[in-house]
């Protein structure tokens, strides 16, 4: 067959397959973190302190490092590919959720499994000796089964991503790869927003405070992360069949593999960059709306006002999405008047956003601003990548912005406390540049790893770079939560904490990023791995 007529040749049909995984992942990315605006609320509802809630946050990539679930799924992804894995890690995913979700009901309450998970768990061989144990003595039991599903979700959801990414490779190689990288994270990181403004609207929906209804809303939208997959399984399936391509793997997959990829200096360097910058930002986003509490000064809103009730959630949520919409689009049109048009939309929007974001008077809806930025340059940035290269380049500035605005947080944002309006401002602009930092990431980073690998083992590559990633994923929100509760005795209000020792350490990673950053880039020139050499090959 000719190869000009396959689906992976038609940009729409390619850019569909792009979508299918990006909703997914957006899905995904709304529980991820769909507790994290509501800390406060579970400190009040649940008893969870900052220790439990930094606990269960942890959790969520305990199988994944100890119990080395991502190489497995590595391995998996290699042998079986990449439809059978992801609508494996959709199903995981949602059935982690789950668990999670009945955790934090009001069912739980009271119930035999609570009674269970109150007297057991508290001690776990080995783990607790290795001090690693993701559960202690004390513990809330609601926080013990949540932290075993969120484990589970973890499997899922760092599943998923390694086979997003091969599933982009897969679609994009030889063409726009970082492009599509970056607009696929793009489009997820748009969950991150999402959450933040519809996990406290549900939580509070109808004047009475339900955790569980936030949960809940996640797990809906994982029903459509599998959905999402399974329509992907069907078009990957006919992109084999027109390319004659096996989608198992002719060769067995070997231990030497792993041990092909460990050999690789590059591969140790972009994966330490990564554990180090996603370690910056993951754990963070979990603590920032509490942060944010803690930093900046509100006023009640009164309930009976547009500011106070439902309908302005979604107001700002559709202002939001045509912020998204219009700086996304604008990357893609040719005419300069219908880009700058775009450009001009966007920005008002987002001025418009902030605006009601102020008038809120909530610290969830002003983080909710993160990943706008990012939305609007990450395809810039990918494109970039695709025709010009500096990849490397691009980690040293992104972890150059990670430590400004760390320890902007840590150190100016505490100096407007009592400044209503320039506390906000400052938070605004220090979040969208992280945000901005954020997109530098899978715009350089992760098409980096085909350079550096064998395309036979690019899954156990991902697989291997999740992994590492996730040691620091679990170990940083646990960190946070304890240095929060030791650096802050005697404080119950869960919105008068002090984060700077929190936010210190984060700035620290970014200094050891940036380090790293240099060195990858000597590596790069000595070696000629090509990661500041395009990705588009004429």
């Amino acid at each position: 067959m000719n190869a000009k007529t396959t689906l992976r040749d038609s940009a729409a049909m390619r850019w569909t397959a792009l979508l299918l995984l990006a909703l997914a992942m957006f899905c995904s990315y709304i529980f991820m973190d769909i507790l994290s605006p509501i800390k406060d609320l579970m400190a009040e509802t649940r008893g969870w302190d900052s220790t439990a809630f930094g606990t269960m946050q942890g959790a969520e990539t305990f199988l994944n490092v100890f119990v080395f679930f991502l190489i497995f799924a590595g391995i998996i992804l290699d042998k079986m590919g990449v439809r059978f894995t992801a609508v494996l890690s959709g199903a995981v995913m949602l059935i982690g959720a789950i668990i999670k979700w009945y955790a934090v009901s009001n069912s739980f309450i009271g119930s035999g499994a609570e009674t269970w998970f109150t007297n057991n768990l508290n001690y776990i061989p080995l783990f607790d000796e290795l001090g690693v144990s993701p559960f202690y003595r004390g513990m809330p039991a609601s926080a013990k089964l949540a932290a075993c599903g969120f484990m589970i979700f973890g499997c899922g959801v760092e599943m998923a991503g390694i086979t997003v990414s091969r599933g982009i490779v897969k679609w994009f190689k030889g063409r726009e790869t970082a492009l599509a990288m970056g607009s696929e994270m793009a489009l997820a990181r748009l969950g991150v927003a999402t959450c933040m403004i519809f996990s406290p609207f549900f939580a509070k929906l109808g004047g009475s405070v339900d955790v569980s209804r936030s949960v809940a809303f996640g797990v809906v939208l994982l029903c459509i992360a599998l959905i999402m997959f399974i329509v992907y399984f069907f078009m990957d399936r006919k992109l084999d069949a027109q390319t004659g391509e096996a989608e198992e793997k002719d060769d067995p997959f070997k231990v030497s593999d792993i041990g092909q990829i460990l050999r690789s200096g590059g591969f140790w360097l972009v994966a330490l960059l990564c554990v180090l910058y996603y370690s910056a930002i993951f754990p963070f986003q979990k603590y920032a709306v509490n942060m944010l509490q803690c930093n900046l000064t509100f006023s009640p809103v009164d309930p009976s006002s547009f500011w106070g009730g439902n309908t302005v959630t979604i107001v700002q949520y559709l202002i939001m999405l045509v912020v998204a919409v219009a700086s996304f689009s604008s990357n893609f049109v040719k005419g300069k008047s219908l880009k700058y048009g775009l450009l001009a939309t966007a920005i008002v929007a987002l001025v418009v956003y902030c605006y009601m974001g102020y008038m809120r008077q909530s610290a969830e809806t002003v983080f909710a601003v993160f990943p706008l930025l990012a939305v609007g340059i990450t395809p810039i940035l990918g494109n970039y990548v695709d025709h010009k290269g500096k990849a490397a380049s691009m980690l040293v500035l992104g972890s150059l912005l990670l430590v400004f605005c760390h320890l902007t947080f840590a150190f100016i944002l505490p100096a407007f406390k009592g400044n209503a309006v320039g506390g906000v401002v400052v938070a605004y602009l220090t979040i969208l540049v992280l945000g901005a930092s954020f997109s530098l990431v899978p715009a350089a980073l992760w098409p980096s790893v085909p350079k550096l690998v064998d395309s036979k083992i690019i899954g156990s590559a991902y697989a291997l770079i999740f992994w590492i990633q996730n040691i620091g994923l679990w170990l940083f929100p646990l960190l946070i939560g304890k240095v929060l509760d030791k650096t802050n005795p005697g404080v119950t209000d869960p919105t008068q904490f002090n984060y700077t020792a929190p936010l210190v350490m984060l700035a620290c990673l970014g200094v050891a990023a940036l380090l790293l950053g240099f060195l990858l880039k000597v590596v790069d020139r000595k070696k000629h791995l090509g990661l500041e050499e395009p990705n588009i090959t004429e």
